[in-house]
């Protein structure tokens, strides 16, 4: 698909018409796949998930005719750069790393994380009510690569052996095998997948929730390439009207009991 370069007059008219670009855009969107409840691959090979209908709305929003792939994780970013597609709606924390590389819209939510660990595993909380690092000494945690999640738990758990996946499903899997002692990553995730599944009564929530701010993130954004103003503009307000005219909620209470939209 030939990608369309947004100029001058297309600013102008995003301007003059809202969040909408102008002549009919097309839009190639890239999700992982494999992050439920955020997005996912379902038993009909299609993708789904709150990031693809987050998505398929915004569309709507943009008046933007679009097409959603699905993209690994760590190949996500450079996949932008090279113009394999034009935007990224993939659950991406916005840290300064990335800014450096992409841009990203305003916040379309805010990721609660949380680790859980087998009950067997012997990890405890700590005074301050999250876990205890000292704990984590020689545990196995579960990470996806190139995540904020895999970084934290390097530099705040040294003691620990911090495992790396290519995706949050295969880190799962290993956890319910019995080859990880603990998994760090959006509580949201943990929630739906290990502790709603066959061997939830073998794993538990340790210790208080964290925010993005204590990974040094403002939020999950929409990536775009560098310089294109025109559509980050266009792509900021549909998230406002979204949350405005209630399509927003509509989505959030498809997947979830609480606003994760957030402060």
């Amino acid at each position: 698909m030939k990608l369309l370069k947004f100029a001058a007059m297309a600013l102008a008219a995003v301007v003059l018409a809202g969040p909408a670009l102008a002549d009919k855009t097309k839009l190639v969107i890239a999700t992982e796949g494999a992050y439920p409840p955020y997005n996912f691959v379902a038993a009909d090979g299609s993708l789904q998930g709150f990031d693809v209908d987050f998505a398929k709305a915004l569309c709507v929003k943009l008046d933007a005719e679009c097409e959603i792939i699905k993209q690994d994780w760590d190949g996500m970013i450079p996949g932008l750069i090279a113009k394999k597609y034009d935007v990224i709606v993939a659950s991406m924390g916005i840290l300064p790393e990335r800014e450096e590389k992409i841009d990203f819209s305003i916040p379309y939510y805010q990721s609660p994380t949380g680790l859980v660990a087998a009950k067997t595993a012997g990890i405890t909380v700590g005074a301050d009510g999250f876990v205890d690092p000292a704990s984590l000494a020689g545990k196995k945690i579960g990470v996806q690569r190139a995540t904020a999640y895999e970084s934290f738990a390097k530099e705040k758990w040294p003691k620990a052996e911090v495992t790396v996946y290519d995706s949050s499903e295969s880190a799962d899997l290993d956890m319910t095998a019995g080859r990880l002692d603990a998994r760090f990553d959006d509580f949201i995730v943990l929630k739906t997948g290990l502790l709603s599944g066959d061997s939830k009564d073998d794993f538990e929530r340790v210790g208080k929730i964290w925010g993005e701010k204590d990974f040094g993130s403002k939020g999950e954004g929409i990536g775009v390439r560098k310089g294109e103003k025109a559509l980050l503009e266009a792509i900021n307000k549909a998230i406002l009207d979204m949350r405005a005219d209630g399509t927003y909620k509509q989505i959030n209470d498809k997947y979830f009991d609480f606003d994760i939209y957030g402060g």
